[in-house]
């Protein structure tokens, strides 16, 4: 008897390790499967971090771009504004221009007009 009670003291020892054993690999295969999701989360973030960079640099770059046609498009303003200015004086001076011109067709109108009455006074005399 005394010898069964240690066959099944032996056989209950071995079946609380083999639990152990077994629960211990149950934990380590949670472990690793925890380590592996925790590495594919990680290189994921990484992915997306890379990702957000490439679409700052591209949003930097298209900012760049809208700000060169922006100063492109203030510089033609600013030229077209010159030349507008310089259009406006030519202006103002073509048409002074043209209004002495027909002061002075006016005089020599008057002048023609003038001599033509001498020599009709003369033709007449």
């Amino acid at each position: 008897m005394a010898e069964s009670k240690l066959v099944v003291a032996n056989y209950e020892s071995e079946a609380t390790e083999t639990d152990s054993l077994l629960a211990l690999e149950e934990r380590i295969h949670r472990t690793v499967d925890l380590v592996t999701s925790a590495r594919d989360d990680r290189e994921r973030a990484y992915k997306e971090r890379d990702k957000a960079i490439a679409e700052k640099h591209a949003a930097v770059q298209a900012l760049e771009t809208v700000r060169a046609e922006r100063d492109q498009a203030i510089e033609e303003r600013n030229v077209a504004r010159s030349a507008s200015g310089e259009v406006a004086s030519e202006l103002h001076k073509l048409r002074t221009e043209i209004e002495n011109l027909r002061g002075e067709r006016k005089q020599v109108r008057a002048r023609i007009e003038k001599l033509l009455g001498q020599i009709d006074q003369l033709g007449g005399q």
